[in-house]
């Protein structure tokens, strides 16, 4: 066997395996939703979506759960929307490469590494004991916003980076200014991928667990908040108080609210790749 059918052997031994892994890794994720649908669709129905918990499992609902996500993400996207965006543009068309730009760039980026749980533990120093917001949604999206603000940034400097450098040129000698070709011509080029960017962030924020377990979110709230100083539960901790409970009912209640928050999740991300595909197709370099 010459170096060449060696190397086509090494090639077709690694192609099978990567597929192997792959087949591995959707048949098990299979065999979860399967179970999960299986155990939690029967319980799927319109009370299921507007009674509040209960100890009773065939009478309890996720309706506080579910309200509380919404508002945590309305108000996470309202903090973390404006200032992500336009730290993205600011650090992608104003600022200055240099060793400091480097330097930030670098610390931005291994902030979207961070485990949230830290986000967690800071959320609940500063907002919660410093500030003084208390166990409130405010300090839950805050926590949030701080959570996916570096994806944000790098998600709108990707696609700020990715518009042309002569649709700038020709826009400055038609005589419009940095402000007016950055408004006008970069950021409507720009938009698919800034969406993309914030929906996947959002989709993120949706299903974290931890770092709202921290600020304080409860595990039984017997209302719907009405304002962002109300205490909350979300979608996750209800999930995880029934999953959680020795009763059967209980998980079959926990499948459900599992359906529910993959729905959204899917929902999200398939938003996401469509405006992608969209914006790839609308805007041609």
């Amino acid at each position: 066997m010459n170096n060449e059918q060696k190397k086509n052997l090494k090639n077709n031994l690694f192609k099978a395996m990567a597929i192997s892994a792959t087949l591995f890794g959707l048949f098990i994720l299979a065999v979860l939703l399967i179970s999960i649908v299986i155990d939690g669709f029967g319980r799927l129905s319109m009370s299921f979506f507007t009674d509040l918990p209960s100890r009773k499992a065939d009478q309890a609902g996720i309706y506080t759960a579910w309200t509380g996500t919404l508002w945590i993400m309305i108000v996470t996207a309202l903090f973390a929307l404006p200032v992500g965006i336009a730290a993205g543009i600011y650090l992608q068309e104003y600022g200055r490469k240099n060793k400091f730009a480097s330097f930030v760039d670098i610390n931005i980026s291994n902030l979207a590494g961070v485990p949230s749980i830290i986000y967690g533990l800071l959320g609940l120093e500063f907002f919660v004991r410093w500030c003084g917001l208390g166990q409130s949604i405010l300090s839950g999206s805050l926590t949030l916003a701080l959570l996916i603000l570096p994806i944000i940034i790098v998600s709108t400097r990707e696609a700020l980076k990715a518009v042309p450098d002569t649709i700038r040129e020709a826009s400055y000698a038609l005589g419009a200014s940095q402000w007016q070709t950055i408004q006008h011509q970069v950021l409507p080029a720009a938009s698919g991928g800034i969406m993309t960017g914030v929906i996947l962030s959002l989709s993120r924020a949706v299903g974290e667990t931890a770092p709202l377990i921290v600020v304080g979110a409860l595990t039984y709230v017997p209302f719907a908040p009405s304002n962002w100083n109300d205490s909350f539960t979300v979608l996750p901790i209800q999930i995880f108080n029934w999953a959680s409970r020795p009763q059967q009912d209980f998980l079959v209640n926990a499948a459900a609210g599992i359906i529910v928050l993959l729905v959204i999740t899917f929902l999200m991300n398939g938003t996401a790749i469509y405006l992608r595909n969209r914006w790839q197709k609308k805007i041609k370099w």
